[in-house]
């Protein structure tokens, strides 16, 4: 039996009947494909590398305010952090800060460990950029953490307790506190704690942890009594200016997108409002120093700016830039007064971390819950309950960053040694520590 062939006129038919068909089992079955918006990817590369600058640029702010004999050691702090903390976000520190969470306290995700289960092609979770990318630009921040933490240290610290207590540092602290308040399912992240890039896991845990570091070393030798002069002033300047330049990433970045219609407008408004109070906080320093003591110092000016960029990052995203401008007026001069507090408690906060970080940032954090519009309102727009959940999240903060370090730099002391003796003190870091001079002469 011969098989049915259709006449000739009827195939055009049949081909568009085809065709229709093949669209309709299209629709009904698509092919899922993983869409990556390039602009938003790009985006966060850049925003990852500008927080990257931040680190050599924090380390060139230190290393003018110390003393000729120590510049090198107080920088190697910083670019120590970037091998050591580096190293350890891909082993673990990822994993924990925003794997799978467990009870709000802590994430743990054994693909994480390494980034072995991660596919390089996996987006961020209802984001469009690659997780690796988000992986990196988290890691710059907690690179950059424990580094702030040096400046209150410099000038009497081992190399080796400093590498030891970093590493313990940002797994015991710096990771939990980064699951509670952005990791899903973090315990701050689920009250609904607002903090854009880091008010309080950067810049609260910092300057609290510092102090706290500083009450176990115990201040420098004379540090009551004798001048401590800086070696180069010109070089703070110039890390003040790579920090701000790098801390429009940090802010801006934290959008994680710059796409329409709600991520782009929010990073536009972070990068807004870094500008704004940054400079406010300079000038609000000037101000006051000025009236206090007659003459603005360069010094007081990187601070200033300093102190405003803090400020304003839990809020960067969340306030208008009207609400910026205050954010940095009051830092400037909250952080002036912190740092000449510090003489009359006695305690030594080498280059005021505490006085600018810790102090900044707490404020920054409650201003966001007293001036917040998106994407909830805050104390001042009628809604009270973020203002407390703000003070809960600061007063969280605080109390954990400060008790954990007590603990790790207690038991570094113990262990590895913390503290340097006093003839590695009166030679110098630099040469006693690692062989090496900064500069030839000690500076006039």
């Amino acid at each position: 039996m011969k098989p049915f062939i259709p006449p000739r006129r009827v195939w055009p038919l049949l081909s568009v009947l085809s065709i229709l068909s093949a669209g309709v089992w299209a629709a009904e079955e698509p092919i899922k494909q993983v869409v990556y918006t390039a602009g938003d990817t790009a985006w966060m590369l850049v925003s990852s590398a500008l927080v990257l600058v931040m680190i050599p640029g924090l380390a060139i702010f230190y290393g003018g305010m110390v003393g000729s004999r120590n510049v090198l050691n107080t920088m190697m702090h910083s670019f120590s952090a970037m091998a050591i903390i580096g190293v350890q976000w891909v082993v673990c520190g990822y994993a924990l800060a925003f794997g799978t969470d467990h009870g709000g306290l802590i994430g743990f995700n054994k693909d994480y460990l390494f980034l072995s289960g991660l596919p390089y092609d996996r987006l961020l979770a209802g984001k469009d950029i690659p997780e690796f990318v988000f992986v990196m630009f988290q890691g710059k921040f907690a690179i950059i953490t424990p580094a702030l933490i040096s400046g209150a240290l410099a000038e009497r610290v081992t190399f080796r307790g400093w590498c030891i207590f970093i590493l313990l540092w940002s797994t015991f602290v710096y990771d939990p506190l980064a699951h509670w308040v952005w990791g899903e399912g973090g315990w701050l992240f689920k009250r609904g704690l607002l903090d854009f890039a880091g008010g309080t896991v950067v810049h609260v845990s910092a300057g609290f942890s510092a102090l706290a570091a500083v009450l176990v070393l115990g201040n420098r030798r004379g540090y009551l009594n004798l001048p401590i002069r800086s070696n180069s002033l010109v070089l703070t300047l110039l890390g003040t200016g790579l920090l701000w330049f790098g801390w429009f990433g940090f802010n801006a970045g934290s959008a994680v997108a710059t796409n329409p219609p709600i991520a782009g407008p929010i990073a536009g408004l972070a990068f807004t409002n870094t500008q704004v109070a940054a400079a406010m906080g300079g000038l609000s320093w000037m101000l006051v120093e000025s009236l206090q003591t007659g003459k603005a110092t360069a010094v007081g000016l990187a601070s200033g700016l300093v102190a405003g960029l803090a400020a304003v990052t839990p809020a960067a995203g969340h306030v208008m830039p009207a609400w910026a401008l205050v954010i940095g007026f009051v830092a400037g001069i909250a952080c002036y007064f912190a740092v000449q507090a510090k003489r009359l408690f006695g305690y030594d906060d080498t280059l005021d971390v505490f006085g600018v970080h810790g102090i900044s940032g707490a404020w920054g954090a409650l201003a966001t819950g007293l001036f917040c519009v998106l994407p909830l309102k805050g104390l001042l727009h009628g809604n009270p309950r973020q203002f407390v959940t703000q003070l809960a999240g600061v007063g969280a903060t605080i109390v954990f960053a400060f008790a954990g370090t007590l603990v790790i730099a207690f038991v570094v002391d113990k262990l590895f040694g913390f503290r340097v003796n006093e003839n590695v003190e009166e030679r110098g870091l630099d040469m006693a520590i690692h062989g090496e001079r900064g500069y030839h002469q000690e500076a006039a």
